[in-house]
């Protein structure tokens, strides 16, 4: 045991009116602190829900603004590197020697609002960043600030599919707590994450809301699927392109600009690179604590067929007639 928990398990900075709040608020068992708390109905740690509040309070979206959202553990980083040389492939060359996915984690270059620029009290400075801004969230629908829903603000929206999510969330927070507290039983956390009690969730809620907004919003909410771009990864960067209005030319695809994008931000080489072998957070988490396995059906080594048939009792209950289906292979 350390005698000083890293920054990200420290709880104790906090405001009084974020201590105020949480005082009055629903909360259960913690995935990575002693507990979560329900905030306009869904669940998240202390330390993020200051970080939301100060997102929702003081941010301004730009037109112009791109916004990946996910549920946790859904293919964030994976997707932040794609996006981030997508859209940058004029001004960073994908065959550049130095280029900054090559030098920098994913979560660096695409930061997450709460998470990082306004966590524990901090003030973004905006003025840095050229545009488009390219920013994460892990927020609802509908706990995003209102400029983000009134602007032109693209929002581009990954799901994966909930056994798969859950194994890569129970092993992702155990391995965040593993030297400093007791980790937590498969058994114990697949209860709550089927009661909703999940980072952000409940998954089903977060999942649907974007999916319905997608539907009635194609031009500003795009929805992509985790296990079909694993399936066909070239068609959907390209149609990420078209939706983000940046389309790749005949001449990039002859040259091999979508090839060498997909090659640059596979699992193989992003997590093999020194900065995500070697690095970490200014707050003590460690970069290749963000790279496991990358694969579709790894809660095959995990699941009991109890396990299986409870959640997906849930999964056709909460999704029936949305027109969404998740893969499992």
């Amino acid at each position: 045991m350390t005698t000083s928990p890293p920054k990200y398990l420290q709880e104790d900075n906090l405001s009084e009116e974020c201590k105020k709040l949480l005082s009055i608020l629903p909360k259960d068992k913690g995935w990575v602190g002693s507990y979560v708390y329900n905030y306009q109905g869904f669940w998240t740690p202390p330390r993020f829900l200051q970080g939301v509040i100060a997102f929702q309070q003081q941010f301004q979206a730009e037109d112009s603004d791109i916004i990946l959202v996910t549920t946790p553990k859904s293919g964030t980083t994976w997707l932040k590197s794609l996006l981030f040389a997508l859209v940058n492939r004029v001004k960073h060359s994908i065959f550049e020697l130095n280029h900054p996915l090559i030098v920098n984690n994913p979560h660096f270059l695409v930061p997450f609002l709460e998470h990082t620029l306004y966590i524990d009290g901090r003030v973004p400075d905006f003025s840095t960043f050229t545009s488009p801004r390219l920013l994460a969230t892990h927020v609802p629908f509908a706990s995003l600030p209102q400029s983000v829903q009134d602007s032109k603000t693209k929002l581009v929206y990954l799901c994966r599919n909930p056994r798969d999510t859950f194994i890569s969330m129970w092993h992702f927070t155990n391995n965040l707590i593993l030297h400093h507290n007791d980790t937590n039983s498969i058994e114990e956390m697949f209860d709550l994450f089927c009661e909703g009690v999940s980072l952000y969730g409940p998954f089903w809620n977060h999942v649907l809301d974007y999916w319905k907004q997608s539907i009635e919003n194609p031009t500003k909410i795009f929805f992509l699927m985790y296990e079909e771009i694993k399936k066909k990864p070239k068609t959907h960067l390209k149609r990420l392109a078209e939706f983000l209005e940046c389309p790749i030319s005949i001449e990039e695809e002859n040259c091999g600009v979508v090839d060498e994008i997909l090659k640059m931000c596979s699992f193989e080489n992003l997590s093999n690179l020194e900065v995500n072998t070697n690095g970490k957070f200014s707050t003590g988490e460690a970069y290749n604590l963000f790279f496991r396995r990358g694969e579709i059906g790894d809660w095959k080594n995990y699941f009991t067929i109890a396990m299986s048939d409870k959640l997906n009792h849930i999964i056709e209950e909460k999704f029936q007639g949305s027109g969404l289906n998740f893969s499992y292979v």
